[in-house]
């Protein structure tokens, strides 16, 4: 029921930020228990867990992007956002949003990715 649907740009120039927004629906993304999480996947590479925004709003990094990385949110549009900072090539990837259950660390929705493409 809960769908999730990436959208932004997919060309953007290297030292310049990375813009995504997260569009949520058949569920709030304020509904507790919920972190709603970006991930993305470079090219021939893993999936890279980059951050989370919990239902209360607390925000959560992995180390080696925290530097570069906000997510926000916009309740009233039941979205969340994503910048990326001083972009490189590197940071060209398929870009997922997704939702995980706070209880087990599962995700269990997510959406169909975007890719994005850091090329002057």
């Amino acid at each position: 029921q809960v769908q999730l649907q990436e959208s932004g740009p997919g060309l953007v120039k290297p030292s310049q930020t990375l813009s995504l927004t997260c569009t949520v629906s058949g569920g709030s993304i304020t509904t507790g228990d919920y972190y709603w999480s970006w991930i993305r996947q470079p090219p021939g590479k893993g999936l890279e867990w980059m951050g989370a925004i919990a239902y209360s709003g607390v925000t959560y990094y992995t180390p080696s992007l925290k530097s570069r990385t906000s997510i926000s949110r916009h309740t009233s549009k039941n979205q969340f956002n994503l910048q990326l900072t001083s972009v490189t090539p590197e940071d060209t990837a398929v870009y997922y949003c997704a939702r995980m259950t706070s209880w087990d660390s599962t995700y269990e929705n997510w959406g169909q990715g975007t890719e994005v493409t850091v090329s002057s």
